[in-house]
């Protein structure tokens, strides 16, 4: 079982090696097909790419907070991730096969 953190931020890798677990691959973009069944992967994941690493046997954690809206765009600290309440969540993500929207 591997453990993936996958960020670009320096903050968000900060706040992962203060307060978050430990993690054996930190990558700033997930390569889907090195995700194996069994495997963890934090970060902050668009939905579809959450769902593939749902889809593969391996769980989901998100890296979770309330960003104000002054706050987007911008590179936060360790520090003001703590602040903003930093956590993560483990979500289970599926894909349904639909009709396309009209």
């Amino acid at each position: 079982m591997t453990t993936w953190f996958v960020s670009r931020h320096p903050g968000a890798l900060h706040w992962m090696q203060q307060c978050g677990p430990a993690f054996d691959q930190h990558v700033p973009h997930l390569d889907i097909a090195r995700v194996q069944a069994g495997d963890r992967v934090i970060g902050t994941l668009p939905v579809n790419l959450a769902a593939q690493v749902c889809a593969r046997g391996a769980s989901y954690w998100h890296l979770s907070l309330n960003m104000p809206a002054n706050a987007r765009g911008q590179e936060l600290s360790a520090q003001e991730l703590l602040a903003l309440g930093a956590t993560l969540q483990q979500f289970a993500v599926a894909a349904r096969k639909t009709r396309p929207l009209a």
